[in-house]
């Protein structure tokens, strides 16, 4: 694998794309420690030191911001309101048929969808960045910390409004280093910049159980997180790579003097076919409930059993929850992403059959019947992969940020296969050996 990145770095086209890549990186990565005005950056470090953020709520969020959303920086709010736009437009497109019409357009359909998606992006972040502007203005973004109501000095209506401003350029900023990334580096620019999101939470949240543990100075449990976390990717790269490989025979046709048709073929369904969506879905849902109670006046009993159930995240209702929406959630954008009829009609159209199934109807059931029994266990997998953290917080009393589990390593183990398939066929394309054997 050493031998195949310096093989890479020798490739003038592709050491260019790899060093342009990583000159965005450092620009994201800087841009994640900058505060925006109106923020007393020092009683946020002393609210962060004291370890005291409610990681519950926003976790998620300041998972793909890289740590930035705690910070209150310019990149604060990340990628998250153009994720959450990407899977609005999604699941549109299946409701509104001017979207569907557009999507069945090709290049130029999917250039508007885009063009929609940056829309929506920026109204979320507007949206986004005045929830986390009045939450720190509360003091609620960082609870049990004495200077947390002191955040943000001046709330004025001028220094509130700059603050979302800023956040709101600050996500179109992102956006647009991730569509540079697209153009002109490697892989999926969205995809990179959750990657290193992501990753860069890794080695505070490491320490952060190395600190808190008890035998040898906590270097047991360090040990012991590591080797899970082996496993756990291990697991994580089996699941992801498997799928069910349906066969497709197509009939050979004469066109005048020239045969057409005839080649063998495969339809790959995965496994995991709905990737992270399901978890994302299920977490931002379960959260809810726990903002409403969060900025609900008075301690009323509805809000105190919220608080009780799903603020914490380790009791059995959480937890049950939580993997029953992720289940639900899989078989439902499933369902809306891949659409069986859709597929037969188009093997039907170019002479496609799968052997022993007719052709039309029967295919599609059959399509449905197989993408069905392969979507429990994909389900199942991803709840008990979401619930680790879960499980290591309730068994352990491990830190809630586990770094191996949940939706941190099914995004880093997937976008690392993709761009290292991504770099391994450009090299394949120069005759250099690969990553892969």
């Amino acid at each position: 694998m050493l031998t195949a990145f310096a093989r890479a770095f020798k490739t003038p086209d592709l050491r260019k794309k790899l060093l342009f890549t990583l000159g965005i990186i450092v620009v994201y990565r800087v841009g994640t420690h900058i505060p925006i005005p109106g923020v007393d950056y020092r009683n946020v470090q002393t609210c962060i030191d004291a370890a005291q953020a409610n990681q519950g709520l926003f976790g998620l969020v300041n998972m793909f911001s890289g740590g930035a959303l705690l910070q209150i920086t310019i990149f604060a709010l990340g990628i998250m309101p153009y994720i959450t736009a990407s899977i609005i437009l999604q699941l549109l497109t299946v409701v509104i048929p001017r979207l569907e019409a557009l999507k069945k357009e090709g290049q130029a359909g999917t250039a508007k969808i885009t063009q929609y998606t940056r829309y929506l992006t920026i109204a979320l972040a507007i949206l986004q960045g005045t929830g986390l502007v009045a939450t720190a203005r509360s003091g609620a973004l960082f609870q049990g910390c004495p200077v947390a109501s002191q955040i943000v000095p001046d709330q004025s209506i001028f220094v509130t409004i700059t603050m979302v401003i800023t956040m709101t350029a600050g996500t179109a900023a992102v956006m647009w280093l991730g569509e540079l990334i697209t153009d002109r580096g490697i892989g999926n620019g969205m995809s990179i910049l959750m990657f290193i999101s992501i990753a860069a939470t890794f080695p505070s949240a490491l320490w952060a159980i190395k600190e808190q543990g008890s035998l040898a100075g906590g270097w047991i449990e360090f040990g012991t997180v590591i080797a899970v976390g082996l496993v756990m990717v291990g697991l994580v790269v089996f699941v992801e790579q498997a799928q069910r490989r349906i066969p497709v025979q197509y009939a050979k046709r004469m066109i005048g003097r020239r045969s057409y048709g005839g080649t063998s073929t495969y339809i790959p369904l995965k496994v995991n076919q709905a990737g992270v969506i399901p978890v994302i879905f299920a977490s931002s849902l379960l959260y809810i409930p726990a903002l409403i109670a969060q900025f609900a006046g008075g301690n009323s009993g509805w809000k105190t059993w919220i608080e009780q159930h799903f603020v914490k995240g380790d009791h059995p209702y959480y937890i049950i929850s939580y993997f029953l929406l992720i289940v639900f959630f899989a078989f439902f954008y499933v369902a809306i992403s891949f659409n069986p009829e859709e597929v037969a009609d188009n093997m039907k159209k170019y002479g496609g059959f799968i052997p022993g199934i007719r052709a039309g109807r029967p295919t599609a059931e059959y399509l449905s019947y197989v993408l069905n029994r392969i979507t429990w266990p994909g389900s199942l997998y991803l709840g008990l992969i979401a619930l680790v953290p879960t499980m290591a917080l309730v068994g352990f009393g491990a830190n809630q940020n586990f770094p191996f589990g949940g939706t941190s390593i099914l995004i880093i183990v997937g976008v690392g296969l993709e761009t290292v398939k991504q770099i391994e066929s450009q090299l394949q394309q120069r005759n250099y050996e690969g990553f892969l054997r």
